[in-house]
């Protein structure tokens, strides 16, 4: 049994990878998910968005975002290489189409912090890949008492925040799972475990049906 999943085995099964989207109001605790995520599992890599909006204080370009002017943002749109692109707080956001498809063909997970126009965006070019998963507060005094906790947009921002969540959380049902983040440990865990069910979809075991007859000929 032990060599049945040998890298030299002619009917070895490899895994294509998933593009999984964590998707929120701000301040609901997905970029803090998406970081245990990423630090606990080398198979999970984050897309790094372009941007149009400023650097934030620690941030750095190509490990946060790809900072870039407008007229580079739409350049890139125009080539095609975005898989998707929005506008969100009057500024623009897109993901690079290259560095996630070379991921999935190795196999490699792709995590994505995008809002709900984003994700729509993806559906309509990779179904198929795709893994949505919505981040819900408790209570929406929670959702406020998070913003102004973490103090890095002035009170205006945080108004404007909690002003455009009603609409965000509206578009929960767009999404195949759905967490409420009432303790950040529990919904850690519970996204690891859809990572962990999703990845078991058959239609993303490559090399499955070859395994399977190899199993029936008694290989």
């Amino acid at each position: 049994m032990g060599g049945s999943m040998d890298t030299e085995d002619p009917f070895r099964i490899r895994r294509r990878g998933l593009m999984l989207v964590l998707s929120s109001p701000s301040g609901a605790g997905k970029t803090s998910i998406s970081r245990a995520i990423l630090d606990s599992d080398p198979e999970v890599e984050l897309s790094v968005s372009v941007t149009t909006r400023p650097k934030r204080p620690g941030e750095v370009h190509g490990r946060d975002y790809y900072f870039v002017d407008k007229s580079a943002f739409d350049l890139m749109v125009n080539r095609g290489e975005l898989l998707e692109s929005a506008k969100v707080f009057d500024h623009y956001y897109g993901t690079p189409r290259g560095p996630v498809e070379e991921a999935l063909d190795r196999g490699h997970d792709v995590l994505f912090d995008i809002d709900w126009q984003g994700t729509q965006q993806l559906a309509e070019k990779a179904e198929d890949d795709l893994v949505r998963v919505f981040i819900l507060p408790p209570s929406t005094v929670e959702l406020e008492k998070r913003l102004k906790k973490r103090a890095q947009d002035p009170a205006d921002v945080v108004a404007r925040r909690m002003a455009k969540a009603s609409d965000e959380m509206s578009h929960y049902p767009e999404y195949d799972w759905v967490i409420v983040n009432r303790s950040l440990d529990d919904a850690i865990a519970q996204v690891r475990a859809i990572l962990t069910s999703e990845r078991l979809r058959r239609r993303r075991q490559i090399g499955l049906s070859e395994f399977v007859k190899g199993l029936r000929s008694g290989v």
